[in-house]
């Protein structure tokens, strides 16, 4: 085997045995914040109709996600910045580069989740807009909302959505390393506002998304599926008109603008290049 096919190879086992570890504290976690704080009553979350779906694109995005990036952040330094040597592009990207690069850690972690929160707001709504719905369908298609709902993504929204945020912002300058804080942040961030809890923050629900909050963008269209876009910070959907939390109410029904997408992997992942 040669040395690039053997370095993927390892590379996607890293990624495989870094997720298995979280999966088990994310599952703890949720299994008992689920049983005392459920929004909707129901079966746990391993006795979904759908678990095996899920469980496969929990595992399969991360390996994707982090391919794509890493391949497109090469290509990037090779058209933009003509570098093509190996050395040179770690080199570029160890540790950012340019007037981003010199900020504090901290601060770059914090401009990388506010700038990335306010793309993906609005690639959030092309996605719900037009020829583009038929990917992001696939994750509207879940009718059991919980936290490992999160990673149930089409490639194609992963890759223009978040990884190609990602790209520009790491092309920008902001070094790899914020990753360290930002990485394990917005992983358990992502199952939090899945998580099948009745978590509003109060008067804070404004600051961060909270479960319920997400879970009315996840109801059908006139409920709510075409509001809550932002990820993260709410600010977003109230400064652009899109924020919806109707008081004393809980979201009820979930994937019922979908009811003919397959439930299996595959058939969801050839799903939108056969309409």
């Amino acid at each position: 085997m040669s040395s690039l096919p053997m370095q993927v190879a390892l590379m996607l086992g890293e990624t495989i045995v870094k997720v298995i570890p979280v999966t088990f504290v994310l599952a703890a976690v949720f299994t008992v914040l689920e049983h005392f704080w459920a929004c909707n009553p129901g079966a746990p979350w391993w006795r979904k109709r759908e678990i095996i779906t899920d469980i496969c694109y929990w595992f399969f995005v991360p390996v994707f996600a982090r391919t794509m990036r890493i391949g497109l952040l090469i290509v990037g330094a090779s058209v933009v910045f003509n570098i093509h040597d190996a050395d040179e592009l770690i080199a570029f990207y160890d540790n950012g580069h340019g007037p981003l690069s010199q900020l504090p850690l901290w601060i770059q972690a914090l401009l990388f989740l506010v700038l990335s929160d306010f793309m993906l707001y609005w690639l959030h709504r092309l996605f719900h807009d037009g020829g583009f719905w038929k990917y992001h369908a696939v994750h509207h298609s879940s009718e059991e909302i919980g936290w490992i709902s999160a990673a149930r993504f089409h490639p194609v929204n992963l890759l223009l959505g978040t990884i190609s945020v990602d790209v520009v912002l790491l092309m920008a300058g902001i070094s790899p390393n914020v990753m360290i804080w930002v990485g394990p942040f917005t992983t358990f961030h992502s199952a939090f506002v899945h998580a099948n809890l009745n978590w509003t923050f109060g008067p804070f629900k404004y600051v961060l998304a909270t479960p319920v909050f997400h879970r009315w963008h996840h109801t059908s269209l006139e409920e709510g599926g075409d509001t809550n876009f932002a990820g993260t910070f709410p600010i977003w959907d109230v400064l652009f008109g899109t924020f919806r939390m109707p008081e004393g109410k809980l979201p009820q029904d979930y994937g019922k603008d979908e009811a003919t997408m397959p439930k299996e992997i595959w058939g969801q992942l050839s799903y939108p290049f056969k309409q």
